[in-house]
């Protein structure tokens, strides 16, 4: 029996075109048919291929480039590290490059030593001059050298801990329930990021002072503890080079050939760095891949993949095509997505393995459908497939995006790990508030709750509380929330402002989940948005989407009650989870943001929330309202931009799939009616037009030997399609009461009817 519009189908609703032109599958030549043995570094391929390394052409190309820059666009799954390892075998071994002029520059630690272990194993290479080459990331590399002149600061690693010393000064100014530690971190961070101190840091308006002011007490605090972080790591690095220039010659004689993985993830001083040791021979060797560019968000900074051929005029461009990791169809879809980028440079993938099955897509409802749907969909394939748990991946382009599907799998106990902190979406701060609110009308008293709610009156949290403690001890009998509106020293306003607001608590138990949450916005959002420590330093559209999650998920409960019992079952089965984890063996599914799915692969991969205003993110969307965005440009162009980093966020989810990919777009989104998003409309042919609705168009009907001019307007309406890829046929479903059929076979060749989105031009 067919499904609803629910469906797991071949093409997303709306598709103008239900397949796409296939990958081109790559040539299966290797260094073994392209290097002959009479050539001089024949020795050397023929090693790496008893050791089963095989180079295609353009990796082959890559390994046994010379002198001078080279870029080198690895797309996904095209064996990036692959070649880097090969690279550096191929200068010690072939060019005879001393080991110690060589310096391999990772993001991760974990790239690092992976990559150290991959260049002992080549052939013909002593462990010795293996152990001679500087291999690291960015921060190790720099560090060693600031130690190496004399810097003997103890490295402050944890975030915690630099968290804790930004809420022990907030609380000293009695600014703690004003600022994010975590954001004032991230401030300072973007600060150094471009070659900037604290010092550079504006402080005209009253909250750019207290800021400056907190992170240069900050600053303070580590110099007294001799503490250096990771980004002070850089800066000083940066700033010791240009005070020493003989340090400078001395880092340009060490260091002739330098290699650099991702390159699509550097920040303007690491850029600087390297520019620095590379002058003048500039043997500069990056790998990355433009279209990955994700993390802009993060300092990030795309222009310097894009413009690297302009910094260095002698760049030998080199682009690593041929996709190793995804099935034919998966790299299709890839390719047909990011295609439509501008700033880019431009390349096809070749695919290398055949598809088993197609991508496919599904429409459901809303996110809580979706997380129903696919929760139910990995647990049979679990049960009667073959698979395993760990076969997963759900990704999703925000933290509150994925509040439905965390719900679910929590309800369903099924095993998963998230790669935060492991809180649920209940937890986070901006929500607790609401919900304590909600507890304290169940339970007046509720220390806990009453104590989070105090800065939303206005009132000093420790003061207040420990006034409310006092006076428990003497009228144990009374309720905490009466104790309130006795607090000393209050002014008449403020006395009618608390009585108003702890009556609004007394009547929310009786209205609906939604309702009271409604209610207690009211005043919420007004808070949120007076509170200009708040405004500044948060992420607005972050605030914005939370609260309109948080009403997403009550709106299926009837009373407060009912609400906070289950909120609170997430919160419990969550922690209870947690522990069992690591019993699990490993066997999880994993949930994660599309920005930490980057470098992973993974069987399968579900992509939720593939819809407009989720991705592209309605603060893509709305790029040239944001000042706080990191976008580059105005207008228009900022929009552009915006749109073009969702663009590399789908096309790097995508690319994760090995061999299968289900890609969902739920058509409500808190509320609202949202449509599949642009960029698998684009792949599949049909956004331009989707653009054009409601556009009036001017249409021209002949009459014998005159003609005339007809106003006639693009309507979008549900009709019947046909499944079959040979057939066109289609039908309007005519009244409501059809719209609610589950099937239908086509009256031309009599195969499976959906029900699809179809433009019709209607003339006036």
């Amino acid at each position: 029996m067919m499904e609803k519009a629910e469906r797991f189908m071949t093409y997303p609703f709306g598709a103008k075109n239900k397949q796409l032109h296939g990958a081109i599958f790559a040539s299966t030549e290797t260094s073994a048919d392209l290097v002959s043995d009479e050539e001089r570094d024949a020795f050397y391929f023929r090693s790496l291929e008893k050791m089963g390394v095989f180079l295609n052409k353009p990796q082959l190309e890559a390994v046994r480039h010379g002198q001078g820059p080279a870029l080198v666009l690895a797309g996904a799954g095209s064996g990036k590290t692959r070649v880097l390892v090969s690279r550096t075998g191929y200068l010690l071994s072939v060019q005879k490059v001393d080991p110690k002029n060589i310096l391999l520059v990772t993001f991760t630690k974990k790239a690092s030593e992976e990559m150290k272990q991959r260049i002992a194993s080549l052939p013909g290479l002593p462990k010795r001059t293996v152990n001679e080459i500087t291999a690291g990331t960015f921060h190790s590399i720099f560090y060693r050298l600031l130690k190496s002149r004399g810097f003997d600061q103890q490295v402050i690693s944890s975030e915690k801990q630099k968290q804790i010393a930004i809420k022990m000064i907030l609380k000293r100014h009695e600014l703690q329930d004003s600022y994010e530690s975590e954001t004032l971190l991230a401030i300072l961070s973007s600060y150094k990021n471009n070659m900037k101190t604290v010092h550079d840091m504006p402080s005209k308006l009253p909250v750019e002072k207290e800021v400056k002011d907190v992170l240069t007490e900050y600053e303070g605090w580590k110099q007294e503890r001799n503490y250096l972080d990771f980004d002070d790591m850089l800066l000083e690095t940066y700033l010791l080079l240009i005070r020493d220039p003989q340090l400078l010659k001395a880092m340009q004689r060490r260091f002739q050939y330098i290699l650099c993985d991702e390159w699509q993830d550097t920040n303007p001083i690491q850029y600087e760095l390297i520019k620095m040791v590379a002058n003048p021979l500039d043997h500069l060797f990056v790998v990355g891949d433009d279209d990955q560019t994700i993390f802009s968000f993060n300092g990030a900074d795309s222009s310097i993949i894009l413009n690297f051929t302009t910094d260095f005029p002698a760049t030998k461009s080199i682009t690593l095509d041929i996709n190793y990791r995804s099935a034919a169809d998966i790299v299709s879809l890839g390719n047909q997505v990011i295609k439509h980028n501008k700033m880019r440079h431009k390349k096809t993938l070749k695919a290398s393995k055949i598809a088993d099955q197609k991508p496919v897509f599904l429409k459901p409802e809303s996110t809580d459908d979706e997380a129903k749907l696919i929760i139910k969909k990995i647990i049979d394939a679990v049960k009667f497939e073959g698979r395993r748990f760990k076969d997963f991946a759900i990704l999703h382009r925000t933290a509150t995006s994925s509040r439905a599907i965390f719900d679910q799998m929590v309800i369903m106990e099924v095993p998963f790990i998230t790669f935060t902190r492991g809180e649920t979406f209940y937890e986070n701060s901006i929500v607790q508030m609401i919900l304590d609110y909600l507890r304290l009308s169940l339970d007046p008293q509720n220390i806990a709750a009453l104590r989070n709610i105090l800065p939303s009156l206005y009132l000093n949290r420790e003061k207040t509380i420990q006034y409310i403690e006092t006076e428990a001890m003497f009228n144990p009998g009374k309720k905490l929330l009466d104790h309130v509106q006795n607090l000393p020293n209050l002014k008449d306003f403020q006395k009618k402002q608390i009585n108003q607001r702890l009556n609004t608590i007394k009547l929310l138990q009786q209205k609906t989940a939604i309702g009271a949450i409604k209610e207690i916005r009211t005043f919420y959002d007004k808070y949120l948005e007076a509170d200009e420590r708040k405004t500044k330093t948060m992420d607005k559209e972050m605030i914005k989407e939370t609260l309109a999650e948080l009403e997403s998920s009550a709106k299926s409960f009837k009373t407060v009650r009912e609400y906070i019992g289950f909120i609170d079952e997430i919160i419990t089965k969550n922690k209870e989870m947690a522990g069992r984890r690591p019993e699990d063996n490993g066997d999880v599914i994993s949930l994660m943001t599309i920005h930490r799915s980057k470098g992973l692969e993974y069987p399968v991969i579900y992509l939720i929330g593939a819809s407009e205003t989720i991705l592209p993110h309605s603060s893509a969307l709305e790029a040239d309202q944001r000042k706080d965005s990191l976008i580059p440009g105005e207008g228009k162009q900022k929009i552009a931009c915006a749109i073009e980093e969702e663009r590399r966020l789908a096309y790097v989810a995508i690319t994760r799939a090995q061999e299968e990919l289900c890609i969902s777009s739920p058509s409500m989104y808190r509320g609202k009616q949202i449509s599949v998003s642009r960029f698998l409309l684009e792949a599949y042919g049909a956004w331009e037009s989707k653009k054009n609705i409601s556009e009036m168009k001017i249409g021209r009907v002949k009459k014998g030997n005159e003609s005339s001019e007809r106003k006639s307007e693009i309507v979008h309406e549900i009709v019947w399609e046909c499944t079959s890829f040979i057939c066109n046929g289609w039908k309007r479903v005519s009244n409501q009461s059809k719209i609610d059929e589950e099937q239908k076979a086509c009256p031309l060749c009599k195969s499976e009817m959906v029900k699809a989105d179809r433009e019709i031009k209607i003339y006036k």
